[in-house]
């Protein structure tokens, strides 16, 4: 089973390959995901690392949460189930 954390306050220079660098020392990663900005096309702070078990992601979670990266301290945590904010359809 893979979990999926949440890294915020990134730097806008940071790069896919820093990011893998830097959560591999944890354990496996199946996908890195980091949002853009449309119209700018730059990072938006933030990005999404699915690590390959639940083991990998408390260790990523509990070495790099309040860590620096590219000069910048990093937030790590779990990807909470947000509820969504559209209403039901009917």
């Amino acid at each position: 089973m893979s979990t999926r954390l949440y890294v915020g306050n990134l730097s806008p220079d940071i790069t896919m390959e820093s990011l893998d660098a830097n959560f591999s020392s944890a354990g496996e990663i199946k996908e890195i995901t980091m949002p853009t900005d449309r119209e700018t096309g730059l990072p938006r702070g933030f990005a999404y690392v699915t690590m390959g078990s639940q083991q990998a992601a408390t260790t990523a979670v509990a070495q790099l949460n309040g860590s620096m990266l590219d000069g910048r301290v990093i937030k790590v945590n779990e990807e909470s189930d947000k509820p969504s904010r559209l209403p039901p359809r009917k």
